[in-house]
């Protein structure tokens, strides 16, 4: 065994460079935690991955060189190493096995023989010949010789730069088959690891014999070193690491050949698995291919090792790829021992499409027995709903993690139950008219008719957050949309949830399309669940804005339908009546403060100030105990004011608010547009003229006059129910009911017409004729 010990300067502070991801500084910043594991079994789950203390990370030939095999990829290979140091500066141990010594030493031996033939050319032969200069098949061994001390160096100035020190160590397969050797390299390993070093692992190859094919990595106890695969997989079982790392040039393990076209991304990989996948060939350079990884993963496994094999060149990735492994995001494929009994949340989406295909082409009346069945069930099995409810209650307050508000939205009565089986009634006979409804008919030409008919958006994703009331109410419009559903719920509310979706799906099993609607109880992320975009066609987040705004970041291929705050204002004019002012204004605010279209800030016109009127609104808020705080300019008319606003765009979500002064309908207006979040927006007052202009100027979902912010819902409107409000500017706005779960499509009936009919010398010309369209049966 070839070993040479590269020890940096060890530096005191171990500040890193301003160029560091986000993902990293959040990390660092967080105090270094002690990561204890007795070794011995797998990872069963990628969120026990933050458990990881002993890392292997093996960058294969594909991402530590450049496309053209000569010379290493140094920005990817930085951004790998900033990974690692920061891992290393969190407390956890870590090894690297690097290739990209031949590569080196290919772009070094390259240099010299055409340094060397061009000057020898130079000389004996002139100039005109220097263009048919070529370079000879350089044998590998010879560049792994002259390379591995200049791939060395670079690891060496890079981690230099993170004040973490490295270690080289080449090794053989003898360096494992011999005993003493093997006690020698583990005792080596350790004690750098001790001494919070890195090391740095490759196989020697300058001196080891030309690949052969694998065919002992069937053992548990024996492995060859053939290539990096397999000398990662041996270090990690030997070291007894938690976790190995593989990065390659794809994106992980396919059930095919990626490229093809059925090819799909397997997320969790496990050893009985191996014979329903299709290997292809090798990546453009190393010595290993797909087939080799899979083997030395699984005996890694074998092992006691967890293994993620992951994408490590892709730019978009690169830079956070080996963070978000270990944070246990959904990259790459993950092997695990463990088989979950459930399906995949991708076998999920699978069922529930095919299940809401079925699902929409169900006549009308069978959707609307299916919703009117989960209404009656909703009725008849409210003991055992409510009883689930209660120990979702008791093991909320037993926690203490959730606020007053959202235990108030965890809960269940029987009066809510009640009216969700009112609201879903009214759904049932809304859907008799949604999905086929016919919106317009054209005669384009003779005998050729066109027609725009409503169609199922497809397959939905609602994540919502202590609102186990929200998983009928969706269930119902999705139903009666003839759209496929998932619901991930907080698992505060996993037990309601749980028997909500039990009667949801018996009611949907009437018609054969129970799957149309599938509850995820997986441990997926939400983040990981936003990934899914060839999967999942809509998402409607229901919950806080923090959850909203988290949605709407992580979700970048597929729109999602919500809104990320309730700032709701009510102005009053100065030509507001008191007795409407006061009950608009405690109904908005006091009934259901949680709630998103709840009053936040309060409006009021200047000259209202100090009058009996402003007093009895001042007076009426506290005897509600509703806390005030007082905008800049409301302060400046006060000697003794509430505490200051913060932000003039806090949604408080409880019995708080804020009291700010306008000068005119139109001020208020232009408050509303910069500091409100164009949810519902209220003006109370007897001027009908300026009522109209604030109607018309003000860009809310909702804009309401003399009347409750508390109106903005779906229920109330009539619309049975819904599945948000939406402050979007396309498609739905406001609350969201059926017709928000619909698109179009477009049906073209001819007979045998072609587009060469109607050119110049054609014999049809265009008609365009609007065709009636026969009126729905509003009643």
């Amino acid at each position: 065994m070839l070993l040479r010990l590269a020890l940096c300067s060890r530096l005191q502070s171990r500040s890193l460079r301003s160029n560091v991801c986000p993902h990293f500084v959040r990390a660092v910043s967080q105090s270094k935690f002690p990561l204890t594991r007795s070794h011995g079994k797998s990872f069963v789950h990628r969120s026990e991955l933050k458990q990881a203390k002993r890392i292997v990370v093996k960058l294969g030939s594909a991402v530590v060189t450049r496309g053209d095999e000569c010379g290493l990829a140094l920005g990817r290979l930085a951004s790998i190493v900033e990974q690692v140091a920061v891992l290393q500066n969190q407390g956890r141990e870590m090894m690297i096995v690097t290739s990209g010594a031949v590569a080196f030493g290919k772009q070094r031996l390259r240099h010299e023989i055409l340094l060397s033939q061009s000057v020898r050319q130079a000389l004996h032969s002139g100039q005109n010949q220097l263009k048919e200069m070529s370079v000879p098949v350089l044998e590998a061994r010879a560049c792994a010789a002259a390379g591995q001390s200049g791939l060395m160096a670079l690891y060496e100035a890079m981690f230099t730069q993170y004040s973490t020190c490295t270690a080289q160590i080449l090794v053989t397969n003898l360096d494992f088959h011999d005993e003493q050797k093997r006690r020698n390299l583990n005792s080596t390993l350790h004690e750098l690891l001790r001494m919070n070093i890195v090391p740095i692992i490759n196989t020697n190859d300058a001196v080891v014999p030309p690949p052969v094919p694998n065919s002992d990595l069937q053992g548990v106890n024996v492995i060859s070193i053939k290539d990096n695969d397999s000398l990662a997989a041996r270090l990690a079982v030997e070291m007894k690491a938690d976790l190995l790392i593989a990065l390659s040039d794809v994106k992980g393990l396919y059930d095919s050949p990626p490229g093809s076209d059925d090819a799909k991304l397997i997320d969790i990989f496990y050893p009985g698995d191996q014979q329903s996948i299709t290997y292809g060939t090798k990546s453009r350079v190393g010595i290993g291919g797909m087939e080799a990884k899979v083997k030395a993963a699984l005996w890694a496994l074998q092992g006691g090792t967890s293994v993620v094999i992951a994408n490590g060149t892709h730019p978009k990735v690169t830079g956070h790829v080996i963070a978000d492994i270990v944070e246990g995001k959904k990259v790459g494929t993950f092997f695990s021992e463990v088989k979950p009994a459930g399906p995949t949340i991708e076998q999920q989406t699978e069922m529930a499409r095919q299940g809401g295909r079925t699902l929409a082409s169900l006549l009308p009346d069978q959707r609307g027995e299916i919703i009117y069945c989960l209404a009656d069930l909703l009725t008849e099995k409210k003991e055992e709903i409510l009883s689930a409810n209660k120990r979702d209650l008791e093991l909320a307050t037993a926690s203490g993690r959730l606020s007053l508000p959202m235990l108030n939205r965890l809960s269940l009565s029987s009066s809510k139950l009640n009216s969700l089986a009112i609201g879903l009634r009214q759904i049932a006979v809304s859907s008799r008219d949604s999905v086929g409804q016919v919106l317009r008919r054209t005669r384009v030409a003779n005998n050729l008719e066109l027609e725009q008919i409503t169609v199922p958006i497809g397959v939905l994703l609602v994540i919502f957050e202590s609102r186990p009331d929200c998983l009928p109410q969706v269930s119902a419009l999705a139903i009666a949309s003839g759209n496929a559903l998932l619901l991930k719920g907080g698992k505060e509310a996993a037990n309601t949830n749980k028997i909500l979706h039990q009667l949801t799906q018996e009611a949907l099993s009437i018609h054969g399309v129970k799957d149309a609607c599938q509850l995820v109880s997986t441990r997926e992320e939400v983040e990981d669940l936003c990934r899914l975009d060839k999967l999942i066609d809509l998402i409607i987040p229901r919950g806080s804005s923090q959850l909203v705004r988290e949605i709407q970041k992580a979700a970048k291929g597929i729109p999602v339908l919500g809104h990320s705050e309730g700032v709701c204002h009510v102005y009053i004019d100065a030509d507001a009546s008191i007795d409407k002012a006061l009950d608009i204004i405690k109904d908005s605010k006091c009934d259901y403060p949680a709630a998103c279209n709840a009053m936040e800030t309060l409006l009021i016109h200047r000259d209202l100030l100090r009058t009996p009127m402003f007093d009895q609104i001042i007076d009426m808020l506290r005897v509600e105990q509703v806390k005030i705080h007082a905008g800049p300019r409301f302060a400046s008319y006060l000697t003794f004011s509430p505490s200051e606003v913060k932000s003039l765009r806090t949604e408080y979500g409880d019995l708080e608010c804020c009291i700010e002064v306008v000068d005119s309908m139109q001020d208020a207006v232009d408050h509303i547009h910069k500091y409100g979040s164009s949810h519902t927006d209220v003006i109370v007052t007897d001027n009908e003229e300026t009522a109209e202009q604030f109607l018309q100027q003000l860009d809310s979902a909702c804009v309401f006059w003399n009347a409750s912010s508390r109106f903005a819902d779906g229920y109330r409107f009539g619309l049975g129910a819904e599945v948000g409000i939406s402050t979007a500017r396309i498609h739905a706005r406001g609350p969201v009911g059926l017709e928000g779960l619909l698109t179009t499509k477009w049906v073209l009936r001819g007979e045998g017409h072609t587009v060469a009919d109607f050119s110049e010398q054609g014999s049809m010309k265009y008609l365009h004729e609007n065709i009636p369209v026969p009126q729905r049966n509003l009643n």
